[in-house]
């Protein structure tokens, strides 16, 4: 067995950086603290560079941005149409703070926070509790019809009808964990390959080396794809709440 400083889980150690506590409660800024800082850091940085200097034929940097502005824009607007564009900005934000957080992790002395369910499932749960809060305000208790299923004759929505709120209230708990789990496995399996690189030295070390470059693509991809998923489940949320359908 691995020793604990080289256990795969060892990546995943919350650290205090700057001790704080309050009240005997811990909130100290920590290395998951300070990697969510950078990814708030670097979206900011990236749209004050490609915005700083405007072309008509923009640079590298600008057709980025306009590109994640577009995707996102386009992924908000057929989701949940033009009335959903007003949470644009939101979903947006969302997306850009997940993507960094996945990419971070994914670079050397780095740190996922978004492998950590304490994480995940707190933005899914602010997200399922202000999409409840949005459907109430537009449609007060008509709201409730979204858990029955239109047509369905009295007797079948009396039994469908818990199922559906039972699979709405359930919400939280499959984004959380879908996030969580696919940035936890991943990172987990790089880890384990790359100690097989170290302890087979220089030629039998080939194999697992190139196993953890082609695991490091896949990474990438399952990097950019979780961030969309997250903030396209976002999106289909608020349709049902905007449309209740």
């Amino acid at each position: 067995m691995a020793a604990e400083g080289h256990s795969p889980m060892e990546q995943f150690k919350i650290e205090p950086l700057i001790p704080i506590h309050i009240g005997g409660t811990d909130i100290s800024y920590s290395n998951s603290a300070l990697f969510m800082t950078f990814a708030v850091i670097a979206t900011a940085l990236l749209f004050w560079g490609a915005t700083r200097h405007r072309t008509m034929v923009p640079g590298r940097l600008q057709a980025t941005a306009e590109m994640l502005y577009e995707f996102v824009a386009g992924m908000v607007k057929e989701n949940t149409g033009v009335e959903g564009m007003k949470y644009f900005p939101f979903v947006f934000t969302l997306f850009m703070f997940i993507l960094f957080g996945n990419i971070f992790g994914l670079m050397p002395y780095g740190f996922t926070f978004t492998s950590h369910i304490v994480v995940t499932a707190a933005m899914a749960v602010f997200i399922f509790i202000c999409v409840t809060i949005i459907g109430f305000a537009r449609h007060g208790l008509h709201f409730f019809s979204l858990f029955v299923p239109p047509g369905a004759p009295l007797g079948i929505a009396i039994v469908l009808a818990p199922l559906e709120l039972f699979s709405y209230l359930i919400r939280p708990v499959s984004m959380s964990l879908r996030l969580f789990a696919n940035m936890l496995a991943g990172h987990v399996l790089l880890k384990v390959l790359a100690g097989f690189i170290i302890s087979l030295g220089v030629v039998f070390g080939v194999v697992p080396f190139l196993a953890v470059f082609g695991v490091t693509l896949l990474e990438i991809m399952v990097a950019v794809i979780q961030a969309y998923v997250f903030a396209l489940l976002t999106c289909i949320y608020l349709n049902d709440a905007i449309h209740l359908h």
